[in-house]
C-alpha cells in the first residue's frame, strides 16, 4: 500500500463522527448497515452522515451497495487491514524484542 493511500485512510478517520460510523460498521459484520439505520442509531442527520460516508468510501474505508431503495454500507476489512500491514510493517526492526526471544 502507498504512503499516500494511508495518510488518505487515517485523514477520513481522523474525525469524531467517521470514526464513530466507522466503528458501528466494522462491528455490523461484512453484511454492512442501512444509511438510514446508521443514522439512527449515532443520532447524525441524514445529510450530516452522507457527507462523512462519502469521505470514508472515497478512503476506501467502506463500500456502498444498493438493495431497493436502501444504501447499505459496510467496512472494507481489507483496506482496513492493508493500512495496519503498512504501519506495522517494520515493527521493531531495529531491535530483536519482536522476533520471539526474551533478549533485547
Amino acid at each position: 500500500m502507498e504512503q499516500e493511500a494511508v495518510v488518505t485512510a487515517l485523514a477520513a478517520l481522523a474525525q469524531d463522527s467517521r470514526l464513530r460510523v466507522f466503528r458501528l460498521l466494522v462491528t455490523a459484520g461484512p453484511d454492512g448497515l442501512p444509511a438510514g439505520q446508521i443514522a439512527e442509531e449515532l443520532a447524525i442527520a441524514a445529510n450530516t452522515l452522507s457527507f462523512h460516508l462519502s469521505h470514508l468510501k472515497a478512503a476506501g474505508l467502506v463500500t456502498m451497495r444498493r438493495t431497493g431503495r436502501s444504501l447499505i454500507y459496510a467496512a472494507e476489512y481489507g483496506r482496513v487491514q492493508a493500512v495496519i500491514a503498512y504501519l506495522t510493517e517494520n515493527c521493531c526492526r531495529r531491535q530483536s524484542c519482536c522476533d520471539g526471544t526474551d533478549e533485547p
